[in-house]
């Protein structure tokens, strides 16, 4: 996309933790920032319409498309990106079980697909891990081409077990147990 002839501004944004200023014209993408002008190129660039879900990141803990987020609105606010998952222990729950699990064949939805799963085992409050309409459901604005998903849910239902605990197990007395 041209910029050319549009008076930029400074964005200030918090990506994966690290305070950052840009400068970038109103109409540029936060996926053309984080990408260009960040090179972070782990948030893939797919359909430019909103369709794949190549693209989302997480702005405040919540899933968006960054090819449809001009970065102007996102002044002031956190972007976790999938260069953000891992940590000096190692790898998001998430990633690891996608790896065990081998949920990534050509991998250029794989970005995406981590960050709607790690939205979803990262903020369940139900006592049980999410079940696999539930984790279908936090996956469908994320296209795959290369698999039949079942590799995907898996690794995300472990991934979530691993992250929420075990369902409760009903006691003789009707009670739960962990």
């Amino acid at each position: 996309m041209s910029h050319a002839n549009v008076k930029s501004t400074i964005v200030r944004l918090r990506v994966n933790g690290t305070e950052r200023e840009v400068l970038c014209a109103p109409n540029e993408t936060l996926l053309e920032v984080l990408r260009y002008r960040l090179h972070l190129t782990g948030t893939k660039q797919g359909c430019d319409k909103g369709d794949c879900g190549a693209c989302t990141v997480l702005i405040d803990d919540t899933p968006h498309l960054a090819c449809l987020t001009l970065a102007a609105l996102c002044e002031g606010r956190s972007i976790r990106t999938v260069e953000g998952l891992a940590g000096p222990e190692g790898l998001h729950p998430v990633q690891a079980a996608f790896h065990r699990h081998g949920a990534a064949q050509c991998g250029f939805c794989t970005p995406g697909m981590l960050m709607s799963a790690v939205h979803l085992v990262e903020g369940w409050q139900a006592p049980a891990p999410p079940d696999r309409d539930a984790i279908r459901q936090a996956l469908s604005g994320n296209l795959c081409r290369c698999t039949g998903y079942t590799k995907i849910l898996d690794a995300v239902a472990e991934a979530a077990t691993e992250i929420t605990g075990p369902a409760a197990r009903p006691t003789e007395e009707g009670a739960s147990e962990p």
